[in-house]
Order: C-alpha cells, then sequence, then structure tokens
C-alpha cells in the first residue's frame, strides 16, 4: 500500500453544547485517538492543536466530518486550512445502523459512526465553505424579522382580545389593531366616557399626523360613542392597566422591525452591486448579480429575497437547482415499487424556504397582467 494512501486520517466529530466528541481513525479504520473538546476558544485551538500532533503535523491529510455545518468547531478548522464536510443527521443515523441494530446511541460511538462513514463513503458528505459576511448577516436579519412578525401578531392578539372586553368599538376602526394610528387613538381615548368627552379638533389632528384618509373624525366618534358594553366592576380599569403595559412592547416591536427591514434592504442593495471580478477588471462582461437577478421575477420581493439568499445561498451559488428545488419543497417525491408508483409532496424541507416560495408564487400571480407576452414568430 502506498504511502499516499496510508498517509490519511478520518475525523468524526459529534458536536454538543458544551463539549465535542472527537474520533480520529487512519485509512485502515483502527482508531488513532479520542477524545473530548470542550466548547472554547482554548479547547478548540487545544484541537487543532492536538490534530497536528496526531497526524504529524500534517494536517491537510486529514478528512474532518461533522453532522452540523456551521459554529465555533467548523469555523476554527477552517481557519486552520482544514476543509470540513458535513453530512446528513439522516444519513448519520442510516449510517449508526451499519454498526448496531440494537438502537444505542452515545457521543463516543456517534463520532466513531462520523469518522468510519467519511471513510468510506465520502461522497455521501458535502464540503463547508465560509460564508460571505453580509449573507451571514442577512440570514440572521431575515430570521430576526420572522421572530418580530410572530411577536407582533402574538401582542396584537392579546391587545384585541382586552379591547374585545370592554371596548369593542375601537376594533370596528381597526379590527387586527396592528396600525399605530389605533393605538395613539387608545391612547387619546382609552374609554367610551373619553370618546363621550373629546372634542372633535383632537381626532383630526391626530388623524392628519398619522395621514389616515379613509376615515375622518366624524366617522370615527360615531363609531367609539356608540352604546358601550356593560361589564362588571373593575373590568375596565384591569383591561386598561393590561393595555398600558402591552402599548409599549407593541410600540418597540414595531420600531424593531421597521430597523430590521431598513437592515435587510440595505445589505439587498450592497449585495445587488457584486458584479463579476473578470467585468470590473475589465476582462469580460459584468455578470449580474443573484440579488439583481431574483428581484426582477415577478413576485419577489424584499423578504422573499432575503430568505432564498440567506437559506439557500450555497445551491445559488452553485447553480444547483435540483438542491434548491429540494431544499424548497417544491420538488415532489416518487415511490415507485413493482407496479405502484405514487408521487406525494415533499415533508423534509426548510419551513422557512417552502414559505418564502408559497408567498413567491401566490404574489406572482397578481403581478401577471403586469407581464409582456411576445408572440411566438
Amino acid at each position: 500500500m502506498t504511502t499516499e494512501t496510508t498517509d490519511r486520517w478520518y475525523v468524526g466529530i459529534d458536536w454538543a453544547t458544551e463539549a465535542h466528541q472527537v474520533c480520529v481513525l487512519d485509512a485502515e479504520g483502527a482508531v488513532c485517538g479520542e477524545r473530548s473538546i470542550p466548547h472554547s476558544g482554548t479547547g478548540l485551538h487545544e484541537l487543532v492543536a492536538w490534530l497536528r500532533r496526531l497526524t504529524g503535523d500534517r494536517l491537510a491529510a486529514a478528512q474532518v466530518a461533522i453532522e452540523v455545518p456551521r459554529g465555533g468547531v467548523v469555523e476554527t478548522l477552517l481557519g486552520a486550512g482544514r476543509p470540513v464536510a458535513h453530512g446528513n443527521p439522516k444519513q448519520l443515523d442510516r449510517f449508526r445502523d451499519r454498526v448496531t441494530v440494537a438502537g444505542a446511541k452515545d457521543d463516543r460511538r456517534d463520532a466513531w459512526v462520523l469518522a468510519s462513514a467519511v471513510r468510506t463513503d465520502s461522497h455521501c458528505f458535502r464540503p463547508i465553505a465560509l460564508e460571505d459576511p453580509r449573507i451571514i448577516q442577512l440570514r440572521e436579519l431575515s430570521r430576526v424579522e420572522d421572530d418580530l412578525r410572530e411577536e407582533a401578531n402574538r401582542l396584537m392578539n392579546r391587545a384585541r382580545e382586552q379591547l374585545h372586553r370592554y371596548y369593542p368599538a375601537l376594533l370596528t376602526l381597526c379590527p387586527a389593531m396592528d396600525e399605530p394610528w389605533a393605538w395613539a387613538l387608545w391612547t387619546l381615548i382609552p374609554t367610551p366616557a373619553a370618546a363621550q368627552r373629546i372634542r372633535p379638533a383632537k381626532v383630526t389632528a391626530l388623524l392628519r399626523a398619522h395621514r389616515i384618509r379613509r376615515v375622518d373624525a366624524t366617522a370615527v366618534l360615531a363609531a367609539v360613542r356608540a352604546p358601550a358594553l356593560q361589564v362588571a366592576p373593575g373590568t375596565t380599569e384591569a383591561a386598561m392597566a393590561h393595555l398600558e403595559l402591552l402599548l409599549p412592547r407593541v410600540r418597540l416591536v414595531a420600531q424593531q422591525r421597521e430597523a430590521c427591514a431598513k437592515a435587510t434592504a440595505a445589505l439587498l442593495e450592497a449585495l445587488d452591486g457584486d458584479d463579476d471580478a473578470a467585468g470590473q477588471a475589465g476582462d469580460g462582461p459584468a455578470r449580474p448579480s443573484d440579488v439583481r437577478i431574483l428581484r426582477s421575477l415577478p413576485g419577489v420581493g424584499r423578504i422573499v429575497a432575503a430568505t432564498l439568499l440567506s437559506d439557500a445561498a450555497v445551491a445559488l451559488h452553485e447553480r444547483n437547482y435540483a438542491a434548491l428545488r429540494a431544499h424548497t419543497g417544491v420538488a415532489p417525491i416518487t415511490r415507485q415499487s413493482g407496479k405502484r408508483a405514487a408521487v406525494s409532496m415533499r415533508h423534509a424541507c426548510s419551513g422557512r424556504l417552502r414559505t418564502a416560495c408559497y408567498h413567491w408564487a401566490r404574489v406572482s400571480t397578481q403581478c401577471v397582467s403586469d407581464l409582456v407576452i411576445f408572440p411566438t414568430q
């Protein structure tokens, strides 16, 4: 056996929160070393030093496999010049079944299974590369914006519930209670009794300040001065106390959503300015950026573009459309055996990408009238 074949090592890392289990195999599959590495800067640098000692300072000859494709372990190894590959957790589960069918599972076995699998089935693992820093920021902002949207919905539902207890007339003006002018209107007239005393000029000023033209002061006062609900003593005060604590959070989340949207738009504009290096150097024509291509498609706006660019960055960069269709859940699953064939919906995909593609398709149907269809010659 040649030295080129024997001088190779295979490293499996079972990722964990506090400590990572590492197993190193040689070309014959024998265990060269295993240990637990704490998740800290010191621990990860010790991991690199330990791997260098095991490989005789030939870290480039080691093939590293891990289940999680990001994090401090991956970035430390990539920074040390050691390429890292990751496998699908479902594949790792099947690789584990090759070792034991009893269902036993522990960190040491998982690290050994990863190292053994990358030694015999390296084609099942995908190499990991460091992403553009702006893509990482875009992914984080996109997910934060989703979280803020969900939090805003929860807060709005709570506000609606409190108003429904004692002041449903206000909900006739803004049923979702998701607009700043509705929050300001409640602050101005928090009870039906206050609505009876308010002057129309104050309501007119509020509507003008928020640029609301669909209703005027007369319509607003007619709605809020309708006969009030009969509630038990203390109900109005309790609901008002709840809303007074709730509305500052509502306003804060709205401000954060606006700031997040502006930051996302700025990142998209920055990425849109990226052209092919050869085109910039004058060696060839400039290539449109992925952002420009996506945003030129009907139905793709800021949120859909940010989601696709952040969660499907590798597939888009490699133009791997088969992987893109699978990640988004668009590609169906075919099960065929003998005379039976069935096609079903793909559930093993990214939920965020599936939602983005759904809204992409939904909005694009509204843009059909804007498309120009050229007749065939």
